[in-house]
């Protein structure tokens, strides 16, 4: 293991308001954001279905909705079912598709580190061809990044 100061060769300041991962927490970090986009990506679209897969109250779903929607990641539509009133569906846009590597490694995270073989992987991804697809970092050479430590931040300048 290596120690610390051979893993954090240097420091540079990024502030907040500059960083893109603070951009990202603020469109879709919160706990309810991050289980609707599950449940978008699971096939449920509909307000009521996502309500009551979640347990979700309408006002939190009804604000967690129209946040992603501003935030460009679902966009809404317009359905009737036979005999009924118009009423909100919710679709992945494409920048909210582009979320699919963050959405399942933080499962595939939660599945090995938080109560690892006990927690129902719901959340599968599959190709059409019936192939497992799972995150992983890539180089820029096109190798498998395995050990993590290897991993040191720096700053464009």
């Amino acid at each position: 293991m290596k120690n610390h100061t051979e893993t954090h060769t240097s420091h540079t300041r990024v502030p907040v308001s500059e960083c893109s991962l603070a951009k990202a927490i603020r469109a879709v970090g919160d706990t309810w954001s991050l289980l609707i986009l599950r449940e978008v990506i699971c096939g449920a679209e509909r307000f009521d279905q996502i309500r009551e897969d979640l347990g979700i109250t309408r006002s939190v779903l009804s604000n967690r909705l129209a946040r992603l929607v501003q935030e460009g990641i679902l966009e809404r539509y317009q359905y009737r079912d036979s005999g009924q009133r118009a009423r909100k569906g919710y679709a992945l846009t494409a920048k909210g598709h582009a979320l699919f590597p963050v959405v399942i490694a933080l499962r595939e995270w939660g599945g090995e580190h938080l109560e690892p073989g006990n927690t129902p992987l719901r959340l599968q991804l599959q190709t059409r061809d019936g192939l497992r697809v799972e995150t992983k970092l890539i180089r820029e050479d096109g190798l498998e990044v395995t050990d993590m430590t290897d991993i040191i931040a720096t700053v464009k300048e």
